[in-house]
């Protein structure tokens, strides 16, 4: 017969062994399940989100920003301003003619002068010798002359008769012919020596003004030869020139007749006026330029030769020209560009051509308007499309 307590203790055993599935275990492990995926999905979304915002950071930092510059067209005209040189409308060295010493000076620098008035006087002793030995020659050859003139008058006079032989009275007339001769040769060097006293007098060529003299009392006056220091220099400053060398550029601007305007350092508020007279009409191969001749009115004597002046030429202004900084233009391989911003933000290069140099500022004739918007200082590495980000004001 089974005993009791091993009966019972093998039923417990038994319900100690019997496993017992809870109620809610599927649940919570789905519930885990999805938590874990719902992890794995957030990080891999932060991750890719971090990498996009790395990569749109970068990008946008990798967009230049660009200055704009403004563009002014040409509806006031222009201003050409040129260097320019003064100089009087008449000037003349005046060298002597002959030598000798100098005997007085009448007229010093600044002084004005009258066309044939007295500047100096030389001393030629010898050369007034000369003009009293060529009179007397002068009398004696008139003298013979007479004398042979008679002779021939009778010995012709004896022919008609027939008292003497033609051939005699041939030689006589031909010795009058001769004698005749060296009257007029005697007069001849009377008047070359009389033009050469004549020179002892140094006078002014035209009314002017005295701008140097080269020459002192006693000194020895040699005649004037290329390289000498003349005796005076006489300027006409009434009316001045004023050239200026203009680049070839203006050649089909400025025409005879334009007005123009200049100033001079000693009087840097006052503005003078000239006309364009007359230019060379040819151009300089070592420069670029062609010469301009100005003329102006100088009667208050304000001006003077050899000046300094700053020529400013008022220029018509073009109806399509537009006025560029210098800092906005591209010079490549393909000639001179600008980069302008387009619609929708991205670099169009246009290409230019340049009409005048102003130097911080260029004419440009055809490429751009002053509607588009021109990129200041553009980096090198700047293409046709590249995006780029306009700076604010």
């Amino acid at each position: 017969m089974p005993d009791h307590s091993t009966v019972a203790r093998t039923a417990d055993d038994e319900a100690m062994t019997r496993y017992t599935r809870p109620k809610n275990l599927r649940l919570v492990g789905i519930v885990v399940g999805v938590v874990a995926l719902l992890i794995v999905i957030f990080g891999i979304a932060s991750r890719l989100w971090g990498d996009h915002n790395v990569s749109t950071w970068t990008d946008d930092q990798a967009i230049p920003t660009v200055k704009l510059v403004g563009l002014q067209g040409q509806s006031d005209g222009r201003n050409l301003v040129l260097p320019g040189n003064v100089q009087a409308y008449n000037s003349a060295q005046i060298f002597a003619r002959v030598s000798g010493y100098l005997k007085k000076w009448y007229v010093d620098i600044g002084a004005p002068v009258k066309a044939g008035q007295l500047l100096a006087q030389i001393d030629i002793p010898d050369q007034d010798q000369q003009l009293l030995q060529a009179e007397a020659d002068l009398n004696t050859a008139i003298a013979n002359q007479k004398l042979s003139a008679v002779t021939a008058k009778r010995w012709n006079d004896l022919l008609k008769v027939q008292a003497v032989a033609p051939q005699d009275v041939d030689e006589k007339n031909g010795d009058l012919a001769a004698k005749t001769a060296a009257v007029a040769s005697a007069r001849a060097n009377v008047d070359r020596l009389k033009s050469l006293v004549g020179f002892e007098r140094v006078t002014a060529p035209f009314d002017g003004v005295v701008t140097s003299r080269g020459i002192d009392v006693g000194a020895l006056v040699p005649v004037g030869a290329p390289g000498d220091t003349p005796l005076f220099t006489v300027t006409d400053q009434t009316k001045l020139r004023i050239y200026v060398n203009v680049p070839q550029t203006y050649g089909a601007e400025l025409k005879p007749g334009m007005t123009a305007t200049f100033t001079v350092p000693e009087f840097p508020n006052r503005v003078f006026k000239a006309s364009l007279s007359s230019q060379a009409n040819a151009v300089t191969a070592q420069s670029g330029t062609f010469l301009v001749q100005l003329q102006a009115d100088n009667v208050d004597g304000a001006l003077k030769p050899g000046a300094y002046a700053q020529v400013k030429f008022d220029l018509p202004a073009s109806s399509t020209a537009v006025e560029v900084p210098a800092s906005a233009l591209i010079f490549g391989v393909d000639g001179m560009q600008a980069a302008t911003v387009g619609p929708n933000g991205r670099v169009v290069m246009k290409q230019l051509k340049i009409g005048h140099d102003y130097g911080t500022t260029v004419e440009v004739l055809a490429g751009l308007s002053v509607k588009d918007k021109v990129i200041d200082n553009p980096p090198d590495s700047l293409r046709q499309g590249d995006p780029v980000r306009v700076a604010q004001k």
